[in-house]
């Protein structure tokens, strides 16, 4: 963070998406958005960057605010609580961003990120593909230099903001595929000719956010819209793990959030038996086990952006990372589900938001990575930390009577 930016205390900023979250978001949006009425709201977009809420963690000279994760979760909180699909809106400035800014050329800068900021531009990640999304190695899309250019062909699906998107971050295959690893680039691509949204189908929730698949077909790409170098998307994938983890993280916070309060509210007013439905164990429980829940996750959250701002251990930020993402997606999961337990059968109607909460929330647990991966990434860096470290505290193992009985520790 430069100095110009040290007196945005975390407050600040926290009052500015209250702000924006209390007057500037219509309530009819987000209802014209669930009836897919409305499939990308283009006008929130260049609202928040309007009200300089996009890319704040980006510098000052392309439009951002040079703050830091600290600052951004404190925001996609806020933002979270109206729902998956305008969190989501939010996060990819942030999450495209962040690989011009890591790996982009000058030239990438210079045109892309100050308008993805300013919002005259907006982006979508295409990753996942029909055959999959979780094996990234396998995409199938293609593109083959032919001169200056590439030409890209093949599909993608599940996009979010595909429907209103500028400017396409494409994963693409360049390389050969018996070297997996280092066999896919990255590319910007504009939307243009030979590129194509189609809207195929309608999702449980998490509406309006403009997801379609997109076809590419003998779009040509100019090589200077290559993101880092040929072959090498390897590295910005493991990079943009970062943002897309903390994003979806910070925001299932605010849905979670969202969810508890309406509960509590109503538990609160709500009577049976001649009192207050909280008053009753059953309720009363749940609302503290979610609150705890919450808590817990909120703290493990902004312990992880304290990690990335800090430049901690790449592979500890990796696991914190994805416990971060796993466990807030979980918690949201959970808290809202017991929101609409403790409404009982109101809370299953469109009389209150808790239903619409709990379709967005599903697919939490499924986006930029299923927790099951997050489950692999875990134990995959805990255990590459735990074998290769040297022991600087105790070794607990010899705490036992009989430890040096080697003869008894038989591992094969």
């Amino acid at each position: 963070m430069s100095d110009s930016n040290q007196n945005i205390s975390q407050q600040t900023i926290l009052g500015e998406a209250r702000a924006f979250v209390k007057n500037e978001v219509p309530r009819q949006l987000l209802l014209a958005m669930d009836a897919e009425k409305v499939r990308y709201p283009r006008n929130y977009v260049e609202n928040l960057a309007r009200h300089n809420l996009l890319g704040i963690r980006f510098p000052i000279k392309f439009g951002g605010r040079d703050l830091d994760w600290s600052h951004e979760i404190l925001v996609l909180e806020e933002i979270g609580v109206l729902g998956a699909s305008l969190a989501c809106l939010y996060s990819l400035p942030s999450i495209v961003g962040e690989a011009i800014q890591v790996f982009g050329s000058n030239y990438q800068k210079e045109k892309f990120l100050s308008k993805i900021i300013s919002g005259k531009i907006t982006v979508a990640e295409a990753l996942t593909e029909p055959r999959g999304g979780s094996d990234f190695f396998g995409a199938t899309t293609q593109a083959v230099r032919v001169g200056n250019e590439y030409v890209l062909n093949g599909q993608k699906r599940f996009i979010v903001g595909a429907e209103g998107a500028d400017v396409f971050m494409v994963y693409a295959r360049t390389g050969t595929i018996d070297n997996r690893h280092r066999s896919m680039s990255a590319f910007l691509v504009e939307r243009g000719k030979g590129l194509e949204v189609e809207h195929v189908y309608g999702l449980m929730g998490t509406r309006g956010g403009g997801t379609g698949r997109v076809y590419f077909r003998n779009v040509r790409v100019p090589v200077e819209n290559l993101l880092g170098e040929e072959n090498n998307a390897v590295d910005i994938f493991n990079q943009m793990m970062i943002p897309e983890r903390m994003t979806s993280a910070a925001g299932a916070l605010g849905l979670a959030r969202a969810a508890l309060e309406t509960a509590a509210h109503y538990a609160n007013q709500r009577k049976a038996f001649g009192q207050k439905i909280r008053e009753f164990e059953g309720v009363s429980f749940k609302v503290s086990e979610s609150l705890t829940r919450l808590d817990a996750a909120r703290a493990l959250v902004r312990e992880t952006a304290r990690m990335i701002d800090s430049g901690g251990d790449p592979g500890q930020i990796r696991r914190l990372v994805s416990e971060s993402k796993k466990f807030a997606t979980e918690t949201a999961w959970y808290v809202v589900n017991d929101a609409m337990q403790i409404m009982g059968g109101i809370g299953y109607t469109n009389v209150y938001p808790i239903e619409r909460l709990l379709r967005d929330a599903r697919l939490m647990l499924i986006w930029t990575g299923t927790n099951e991966i997050m489950n692999l990434v875990i134990q995959h860096e805990y255990y590459k930390e735990l074998t290769t470290r040297k022991p600087t505290s105790r070794i607990v193992e010899m705490d036992a009577l009989n430890a040096d009985l080697e003869t008894e520790k038989i591992y094969e």
